[in-house]
C-alpha cells in the first residue's frame, strides 16, 4: 500500500539512511531530502494524508525567505560557498521541482508554529546543498540545517514570514487577475446594456424601472470595491516578522539583518515588503490574516450576491424571469432531455460558501495568540490561500463560461416592463400617493391594466396617463 504522506509504497523495498535529530536516530528514504525530524513529524501527525500537505505556496515562500537569508548571512560572516550552496538549493524549492518530487510531506495539522515545515525546508536544502557541494547525504556536514540555513532564524519567525510571502504572492498572481477580469466584463456589460430600461425589484417584488446597465453597473462597483479591499489590506501584510527569532526580541541575530533579509526578499518577488516595525505582534497574532480573509470575505459576499442575481434574472426559460440568457455549457439533467443549468453561478455561489466558512476557521485561529507566539499558523495560511486561489479561479472560469456571453432578453425584458403596476409611482407627483395606491390595488385585484383602471376609475384621462406614465423617465431625478 503506498502512503499518502511519505509518497513511497511501503511494500516496495526503499533504500534508508540514518539521520539524527536531538531524540535519536531514524531511518529516512535514501531518495528524499528531507531528514529526521520530517520524519519524525510524518510519524506524529497522521492526520489527514496528502490532500493536506502544507501548501505549495508555503513551501516556495520559505525558499524564497531562506535564499534571502543565505545572502545577507554572508555579510555576517556565513561562508560564501555554503551560502552559494544554500542560495542554489533554495532555487529548487523556489521552482516547485523539490515540492514536486515529495522532499515536503508534512500536512497543516503539526505544530501550530510551523517548525517542522521549518525544519523540513531546513534539511531538505541543506541535504540539497549537501548534494551540490559534492557531500554525503545526511551528514549535516558542511552545511547544517540549523547553523547554516537556519541562521539567525528561528521557526516563530519564518513561519510568519512565509504566511506573508506566500499570501501577498497569491493575491497578486491568483486573486487580483481574476477579480479585475470580471470587473472589467461587468462594467462592460453595464455599458452594452445602458439603454435596456426594465423593472427593477426589491424584496422581490416589483419596484421602479431602471436601466439593465444600471443594475450591472452595481455589480462592477462591487467588484471595483473588492479590489480596492484586498490593496487595502497590502501595508500590514506586507510587513515581515523575519529578525524577531524566538519571542520578537531578534536573539542571535544581527543588526541590520531583518532590514537587509526584507529588502532582499522585495527583489525577489517584487514586492514591496518591509521589516516589521513590532516583531511582538508579528509573531504573537495574525491580524494581518485575519484582515486579508475579511477582506476575501466580503469579495464572497459580493460574489454570492451577483451570482444569486444573474441566475435568477436568467431563470426560465419559460417558466422564470428570462430577462437574461446565459451562455449554454453543457446537458443541465440525466432524466429531463434538453434542459440547461446556471452551472457557473451554481459553482461560484458554493466557491463564496467556502470562502464564508474559511473566514470563520481564520477568526477563531487569530484570536488564539497566546503570549508571545500564535500558534494557529498553518491552519490559517492555509485557510487564506484556499480562499484566493478559490476566487481567483471562481472569477476566471465564471467570467469565461457565463459573464462575457450574458445577452438581455429585450422581448421579456419589455413584456414584464410594461405589466408592472409599480409605474404607478411617476403618478405620485401629480394625483398624490392615495389615488396612485388606488389605482394599483385595483388593477391588481381585477387583473386589469395601469392605464385601463385609472380611466375607469375617473382619476385620470388616457391623455394624461400617457403623458406622465413613461418609463423611460423614472431612472433617475429631472
Amino acid at each position: 500500500m503506498a502512503c499518502t504522506v511519505c509518497m513511497y509504497d511501503e511494500n516496495k523495498p526503499v533504500k534508508m539512511r540514518k539521520e539524527r535529530d536531538t531524540f535519536g536516530e531514524l531511518d529516512v528514504p535514501d531518495d528524499k531530502l528531507y531528514g529526521a525530524q520530517t520524519v519524525r513529524s510524518v510519524m506524529n501527525f497522521p492526520i489527514g494524508g496528502i490532500e493536506e500537505r502544507m501548501p505549495y505556496p508555503v513551501i516556495v515562500a520559505f525558499g524564497i525567505l531562506k535564499k534571502a537569508a543565505a545572502k545577507v548571512n554572508i555579510e555576517f560572516g556565513l561562508d560564501k560557498k555554503i551560502a552559494d550552496a544554500i542560495m542554489q538549493a533554495c532555487d529548487d524549492v523556489i521552482s516547485g521541482k523539490l515540492y514536486r518530487e515529495g522532499h515536503f510531506p508534512l500536512v497543516i495539522w503539526q505544530t501550530g508554529s510551523g517548525t517542522q515545515s521549518n525544519m523540513n525546508t531546513n534539511e531538505v536544502i541543506s541535504n540539497r546543498a549537501i548534494q551540490i557541494l559534492g557531500g554525503k547525504l545526511g551528514s549535516k556536514d558542511p552545511v547544517h540545517p540549523n547553523d547554516h540555513v537556519n541562521k539567525s532564524q528561528s521557526s516563530n519567525d519564518t513561519y510568519p514570514t512565509a504566511m506573508h510571502i506566500a499570501v501577498a504572492m497569491e493575491l497578486r498572481d491568483r486573486l487580483m487577475p481574476g477579480l479585475v477580469a470580471l470587473r472589467d466584463t461587468m462594467d462592460a456589460k453595464s455599458k452594452e446594456f445602458d439603454k435596456i430600461i426594465k423593472i427593477g425589484r426589491t424584496h422581490l417584488m416589483d419596484a421602479v424601472p431602471l436601466t439593465l446597465g444600471q443594475e450591472f453597473s452595481g455589480y462592477a462597483t462591487q467588484l471595483a470595491y473588492s479590489a480596492e479591499r484586498v490593496c487595502a489590506v497590502l501595508p500590514r501584510l506586507h510587513y515581515l516578522a523575519l529578525g524577531g527569532t524566538a519571542v520578537g526580541t531578534g536573539l542571535n541575530t544581527r543588526k541590520g539583518f531583518a532590514e537587509k533579509c526584507a529588502k532582499e526578499i522585495g527583489n525577489l518577488t517584487g514586492i514591496p515588503f518591509e521589516t516589521a516595525p513590532n516583531k511582538f505582534e508579528a509573531l504573537a497574532c495574525h491580524d494581518a490574516m485575519v484582515e486579508v480573509s475579511g477582506a476575501l470575505n466580503t469579495i464572497a459576499v459580493s460574489l454570492m450576491k451577483i451570482a444569486n442575481d444573474i441566475r435568477l434574472l436568467a431563470s426560465g426559460p419559460r417558466c422564470g424571469l428570462a430577462e437574461l440568457m446565459l451562455p449554454e455549457n453543457e446537458p443541465g439533467s440525466s432524466i429531463m432531455p434538453g434542459k440547461v443549468n446556471p452551472t457557473q453561478c451554481e459553482a461560484l455561489t458554493m466557491v463564496a460558501a467556502q470562502v464564508m466558512g474559511n473566514h470563520v476557521a481564520c477568526s477563531v485561529g487569530g484570536s488564539n495568540g497566546h503570549f508571545e507566539l500564535n500558534v494557529f499558523k498553518p491552519m490559517i495560511v492555509s485557510n487564506v490561500l484556499r480562499s484566493i486561489r478559490l476566487i481567483g479561479d471562481g472569477c476566471q472560469a465564471f467570467n469565461k463560461n457565463c459573464a462575457v456571453g450574458i445577452k438581455a432578453n429585450t422581448t421579456q425584458i419589455n413584456k414584464i416592463m410594461r405589466e408592472s403596476l409599480m409605474l404607478v409611482t411617476a403618478l405620485n407627483p401629480h394625483i398624490g400617493y392615495d389615488k396612485a395606491a388606488q389605482i394599483a390595488k385595483t388593477a391588481h385585484k381585477e387583473g386589469g391594466t395601469l392605464k385601463d383602471t385609472a380611466i375607469k376609475l375617473g382619476i385620470l384621462t388616457a391623455e394624461q396617463f400617457d403623458q406622465w406614465v413613461k418609463p423611460e423617465d423614472m431612472l433617475g431625478p429631472k
